[in-house]
């Protein structure tokens, strides 16, 4: 399996219970994942954990055969080969859309950032705004902007922390069928969290409940 997460605990400083209790999965690559449940249930925890952002008290996570932490050692998110988009996008607003991707190409000669910028902002049908600024984009933009650079630096995993709460209802629709298509054409392993259904019908193959960190079960999209 490409991610595999074994035995997961997690618990916050002072919190009374576990936010993350035995959470078990694995997941083959180019497969998209959804974390499903309700505010508070861990799913951004989750998250955070994968990402390195986070420690886990017990268990492990492999990615691409590579344990990224477990009770003998901890890979630091910037070693990670994780790309994150945030809720809120986290882009840059005093950088232009081509420098804001470049930010995270840094192992790159400046020919080979510029080709990769070029690549990304194709994928995402963005390249006549590449010297626009992340004001001038309007929510949707932004998102893909976002995933463009996340997925510059060609990361072994996609993760997506609700990616479409922030935009209109009426948006939501098409930006989901626009942002499958691009992790599609990447090949991209992806987790998302979300407490909207649709979400996952749109977006998931396999959908992880949560509820209170733990999962009550791992269904196929179809059986929503």
């Amino acid at each position: 399996m490409f991610v595999e997460i074994k035995e997961l605990f997690f618990k916050y400083k002072n919190a009374k219970r576990n936010t993350i209790e035995d959470f078990n999965i694995q997941i083959k690559q180019g497969e998209v994942i959804s974390i499903f449940g309700k505010s508070g249930s861990g799913k951004s925890t989750m998250l955070r954990i994968i990402s390195g952002l986070e420690i886990p008290d017990k268990g492990y996570i492999k990615i691409d055969d590579k344990v990224m932490v477990d009770k003998e050692q901890f890979i630091a998110p910037e070693n990670r080969g994780v790309g994150m988009v945030f809720q809120d996008y986290s882009l840059f607003p005093h950088m232009t859309v081509e420098k804001n991707i470049e930010f995270g190409l840094k192992d790159m000669k400046k020919d080979e950032k510029k080709k990769r910028v070029e690549e990304v902002l194709a994928l995402v049908d963005m390249m006549e705004y590449k010297k626009s600024y992340p004001y001038e984009l309007s929510g949707g933009q932004q998102q893909r902007i976002a995933i463009a650079r996340a997925v510059a630096p060609r990361p072994s995993i996609l993760l997506l922390d609700e990616p479409f709460s922030n935009l209109d209802k009426d948006l939501q629709e098409s930006i989901r069928a626009q942002i499958k298509n691009i992790i599609k054409q990447c090949g991209i392993t992806c987790i998302f969290v979300t407490h909207d259904r649709e979400d996952c019908r749109a977006m998931a193959d396999r959908i992880v409940i949560l509820k209170e960190g733990i999962i009550e079960e791992i269904i196929n999209k179809t059986d929503l």
